[in-house]
């Protein structure tokens, strides 16, 4: 009876002390673990025609704060996380004359931002059930 009641302790004691690890897997972690660099935006591959500045990236930072280039320009803003919900302001940006329409359309989904999915490899970015935008983590 004894080596029962020990044996039921530790697996209890297993099971909360698992828990912690949760932290792991925290969709802040994650985001703010690396920069990430677009890879499709409205469900569609990248057409480098509409970015000829370069490819579009964000960073999440400590604090809430946000920074990102646009294919033309750079921004710095703010995001709040909660649960899988996300919020993204690109706040102010740089105002540099950009050829196409790839700027004006990554910022104005960055806007429309509701929800994300995340792993190790790949941050997706939603309007409900929409996806709007995919990005990989960015190679150094």
């Amino acid at each position: 009876m004894r080596s029962f009641k020990t044996l039921s302790f530790g697996l209890i004691f297993l099971l909360f002390a698992s828990c912690g690890s949760t932290k792991a897997i925290n969709p802040l972690n994650l985001l703010t673990g690396n920069s990430w660099t677009l890879s499709s935006l409205m469900g569609k591959g990248l057409d480098m025609n509409q970015f000829a500045g370069g490819i579009p990236s964000l960073a999440f930072l400590e604090d809430g704060k946000l920074s990102g280039f646009s294919g033309c320009n750079n921004f710095s803003g703010n995001f709040s996380l909660e649960g899988t919900g996300i919020e993204l302001d690109p706040g102010a940006m740089t105002k540099k004359m950009c050829p196409g329409s790839g700027e004006q359309d990554y910022i104005s989904a960055l806007g429309k931002v509701g929800d994300l999915k995340i792993g190790k490899d790949k941050l997706t970015l939603l309007d409900g059930a929409t996806e709007l935008m995919s990005f990989v983590p960015k190679k150094d």
